[in-house]
This record gives structure tokens, C-alpha cells and sequence, in this order.
């Protein structure tokens, strides 16, 4: 079977999504791994490459509201890298405590996920799973700038996963998990600082203390630890066949 990128049929996709690929070599991890955590750590790369924990982040309101039959009214994603979800349902209870505390932790568990397909050398399933995935979400969005920022992830991983090479491939699926796993901390951090300086009091965590009437600090370090401990074992299985 030919694995050139145009040479691409229906049964050759359909073969190469439900199938393994071949485990890139050890500097390619090594170096997208390096290549995330600069996007995370330098500030100007990290302001415009938070978009994508963006779209984790609301995207992770979203599938928890529709999962606690909540209705989901519609998400933005705004340009200073901010979101909203709206949703619709019992203002207490489960579901909403559920929907509020799945926006921190979604893009650490979607890295998670990554990482362990990987591990299993299924580039080519993540890649498609991560279009249908924008795709859901596309159908979602309520506003031009979320529009084009899914659009635009979604275009990425369309043409990566359609003409590039498998190395290509694979650089592009162990740079975006990566990103993810680094990516889930930095913003539990921003939004500590926030709080602390009193301009996020209507936080995640803080509507989570109103709902739980367990403090908001004690969500933050839910989310810190649930960051943390997705890096841990999502770069273990990562960096265990170097």
C-alpha cells in the first residue's frame, strides 16, 4: 500500500486510522516536547498558542453540559483568548457542578488522551479524532472570531493529516499533545494570580465555591493537581520508548 499523502483512497485512510504507524524517532519527541513548553513559557508565543487551551477549555464546558443534559446554548472564543459557554438547566446540583469544573481540566485530560494514543502509535486516529472533535465544536460557536480560530485548527489538522508525510504527521500530533499537557498548567497559574489580585471573582473555582461551598482555593489546586498529574503520566508514556 503506497503512504503517500496523495495517493490517499478511502480504504487506504480507513486502514491507516484503524492501524498503527510507526513510532517516530526519539529526537522528534525530544524536540516537539521542547518546542511546546517554549510556546507555554514565552509570552508572546503564548498568547496567541493559548487559543488552542482555549478551545480545550470550552470545549470541555460544553461536552460536560450536554453529558448532565444541560442545554447547551452556544460558545464564543474571543481574541484575548478568553471564552464563554452558556448553557442552560438546574442552576445547582450536579450537572452544573460538573459543567463549571470541566473547563480547567479538560485540556490536561484531552492531553492525557493524546498521549496514550500515542503511546499505542495510532498518530493517524488522534489526528482524525481531533477533526471530528473541532468539527462538534464548530456547530457550537456563536461567534466570527471562534469561528475562525476552530476553523482554522481544524484546517491544520486536515491538511497535515491528508498530505503530510508520516513524519510530518507525527511531529504535528506529539507538538500538539505536548502543548496540551504544558499547556493545562499555565493557565490554573494565571488564574490563581487573578484571584488574588481580585480581577477573576467570578472565576471557575469561585462559582465552584458558591455551588460546593467548598473553597475556591481548594478548586484551584484540584485543577493544579489534575494539570500536574497528567503531565506526569502523559509524558511517562511519552518518553518511554526513548
Amino acid at each position: 500500500m503506497s503512504t503517500h499523502p496523495t495517493d490517499h483512497t478511502l480504504g487506504d485512510l480507513w486502514d491507516q486510522v484503524t492501524g498503527t504507524q510507526a513510532a517516530p524517532p526519539g529526537w522528534l519527541v525530544l524536540t516537539t516536547g521542547c518546542a511546546a513548553l517554549l510556546a507555554v513559557l514565552a509570552r508572546p508565543i503564548w498568547h496567541v498558542a493559548r487559543n488552542a487551551v482555549t478551545i480545550a477549555h470550552e470545549g470541555g464546558h460544553g461536552l460536560a453540559a450536554l453529558a448532565t443534559n444541560r442545554k447547551l446554548a452556544g460558545i464564543r472564543l474571543h481574541s484575548d483568548t478568553s471564552g464563554l459557554t452558556l448553557s442552560y438547566g438546574r442552576p445547582t446540583g450536579p450537572g452544573m457542578v460538573l459543567t463549571a469544573a470541566a473547563g480547567y481540566t479538560a485540556p490536561a485530560l484531552l492531553g492525557l488522551g493524546c498521549a496514550a494514543l500515542l503511546a499505542a502509535d495510532r498518530i493517524t486516529l488522534l489526528l482524525w479524532l481531533a477533526i471530528a472533535l473541532l468539527l462538534a465544536l464548530l456547530v457550537r460557536i456563536r461567534n466570527a472570531f471562534g469561528l475562525f480560530t476552530v476553523l482554522l485548527a481544524g484546517g491544520a489538522f486536515f491538511l497535515v493529516s491528508w498530505f503530510g508525510t508520516a513524519q510530518v504527521q507525527a511531529g504535528f500530533a506529539y507538538l500538539g499533545c505536548w502543548f496540551l499537557l504544558f499547556g493545562a498548567v499555565r493557565p490554573v497559574l494565571e488564574l490563581q494570580h487573578q484571584r488574588r489580585i481580585g480581577w477573576a471573582r467570578d472565576s471557575d473555582a469561585d462559582q465552584l465555591a458558591r455551588l460546593t461551598h467548598v473553597p475556591a482555593l481548594a478548586w484551584v489546586a484540584v485543577f493544579l493537581l489534575t494539570a500536574l498529574a497528567s503531565l506526569a503520566l502523559g509524558a511517562s508514556w511519552l518518553l518511554q520508548p526513548l
